[in-house]
């Protein structure tokens, strides 16, 4: 039974259907399942599963240790988070337009349960096509610079991309990703963009900010 997990490449995804199994494992099991999981940034997912059904406790101390690690850097990343979409919205009131929050940040903002455990690294957001320009520039105003400065890179993501370059924050170095749509416009299935808008549900401790509705996120996660 060890050999065969030992064979298995998905150690992480094995142990996320079945964490039951975990407590089967050898040291050589666990130093593979915790550097696939770190590489997939599925660690914190892992343990917060784990807390949940009461076995963390029942785990060796090591992998034990590696788990609670990565849960409590997400805990943090998740006030991080939450600190910078504030921002956002304060930078972008003037706009005047509906800000959809899209992916990670949606999750941690909506309170649901894709949220818990999940990294990620920037904030994604989604507006009105026709109102790119304003909220690039109001963007920039409040510490957002674009990248990829590359004139075929900018031609590439405003012509053909479902979003405009990245945006870093020029002192707090957080990236912002400012989209019009869920997919490319050059991909072959096209997206009703307005009915995203029309169903957005509107977060109650934020005003002028959104997240898609449940249907429409598992569709965005999905594509």
């Amino acid at each position: 039974e060890c050999l065969n997990r030992m064979t298995n490449p998905d150690l992480i995804v094995t142990a996320l259907l079945a964490p039951e199994s975990l407590l089967e494992y050898s040291e050589m099991d666990w130093d593979l399942l915790i550097r696939q999981g770190r590489r997939a940034n599925l660690l914190a997912r892992l343990a917060h599963l784990l807390i949940r059904i009461g076995l963390i406790d029942e785990l060796p101390l090591s992998p034990r240790l590696h788990l609670i690690s990565a849960l409590r850097m997400v805990e943090r990343q998740d006030v991080a988070i939450r600190w910078e979409v504030t921002c956002i919205q304060k930078a972008l009131a003037k706009v005047g337009v509906p800000i959809i929050l899209l992916k990670g940040a949606a999750y941690v903002m909506a309170g649901v349960p894709a949220a818990h455990g999940r990294t990620f690294s920037d904030i994604d957001i989604l507006v009105p096509k026709n109102r790119i320009a304003d909220v690039e520039s109001e963007l920039m105003l409040h510490g957002w610079h674009g990248s990829h400065h590359d004139d075929y890179d900018q031609q590439y993501y405003r012509r053909w991309m479902h979003e405009i370059p990245p945006m870093r924050h020029v002192k707090r170095g957080t990236t912002i990703d400012v989209h019009h749509t869920i997919l490319p416009e050059t991909g072959r299935i096209k997206v009703n963009t307005a009915a995203l808008f029309r169903a957005a549900v509107a977060l109650p401790s934020i005003p002028g900010l959104f997240v898609l509705q449940p249907e429409d996120m598992i569709l965005h996660s999905a594509a």
